[in-house]
């Protein structure tokens, strides 16, 4: 009995290392949008300032958000999380994913990275979606954001002409 009680609390403590080995750089929650950053630890971003300042975020949709918020501000670096390994890498050398069959995250249109372009043909074979740079990235999350603010103006009145 006693070696079973042992066995137990080592699978534990090992479960517990594992778990917290999982958990991503802070901040836990998404700046711009709440979401936790450890569940989308898979496309979870940190975008840093050149005056020290950074954001950690859930996806490259939230990067957007705090870069239009942010528009006297020089960037330094970006780093994304490499969809596979969930590891930060730069940003600007993955190789992207834009589309597919796999739900993004704060978008429409999914826009993953990968450490490796080898490992984005895999996902595209397997998901769809076509290969792409940061820069096409960045302007395919720009592009859903001023179409989601063009949809929420109001219609314009296009019927008679009251004079």
């Amino acid at each position: 009995m006693k070696k079973f009680w042992i066995a137990v609390l080592l699978i534990l403590s090992l479960g517990t290392v594992c778990l917290a080995a999982d958990k991503v750089e802070a901040p836990d929650a998404c700046v711009h949008c709440g979401m936790d950053r450890t569940k989308f630890g898979h496309s979870r971003m940190v975008v840093s300032y050149t005056d020290g300042s950074s954001a950690g975020t859930c996806s490259l949709n939230c990067v957007f958000t705090d870069l239009s918020k942010n528009k006297g501000k020089s960037v330094k670096s970006y780093q994304v999380a490499d969809y596979n390994t969930r590891k930060l890498i730069d940003a600007k050398s993955a190789a992207w994913v834009i589309g597919g069959s796999k739900k993004g995250v704060m978008t429409p249109v999914a826009k993953w990275a990968f450490v490796d372009k080898k490992d984005a043909d895999v996902f595209i074979k397997t998901n769809g979606g076509k290969s792409a740079t940061f820069d096409e990235a960045l302007k395919a999350a720009e592009k859903e954001q001023a179409d989601k603010a063009q949809s929420k103006k109001p219609a314009e009145h296009k019927g008679h002409d009251h004079k």
